[in-house]
């Protein structure tokens, strides 16, 4: 069987760069999750955003590191549910759609 390449999601970072994203305020740390309250803005009474995703060029307040070289989340273990739900082909080597956006918005090549 195959070796399953590492996870360039990662290191790579570009979405966490290119992606404005909102996610239930239940998973702010005030509301019983694990996303850190001072990451996140509040929306409404059911959404939040990650701090800095809705700048006119984004970044996560999460984020650190230099995107595409060694880039990697700070909240990684807690990130919400978007963010987990990004790049599930990754593991194998294998981008999306919105992946290969994010990379190319940042000079880099699709994981394919």
């Amino acid at each position: 069987m195959p070796e399953l390449k590492s996870n360039p999601c990662i290191s790579c970072g570009a979405c966490c760069a290119s992606y404005t994203v909102d996610f239930a305020r239940q998973e702010l740390q005030s509301e019983g999750g694990c996303v850190p309250d001072g990451l996140a803005v509040e929306l409404n009474d059911s959404l939040a955003r990650m701090r800095g995703t809705d700048h006119a060029r984004p970044r996560c307040a999460a984020l650190v590191g230099k995107v595409g070289e060694q880039a990697s989340c700070g909240i990684y273990e807690w990130r919400p549910a978007p963010c987990r739900e990004f790049g599930l082909r990754a593991p194998m080597g294998l981008g999306d759609d919105a992946c290969s956006r994010a990379r190319a918005r940042h000079g880099l090549p699709p994981l394919n």
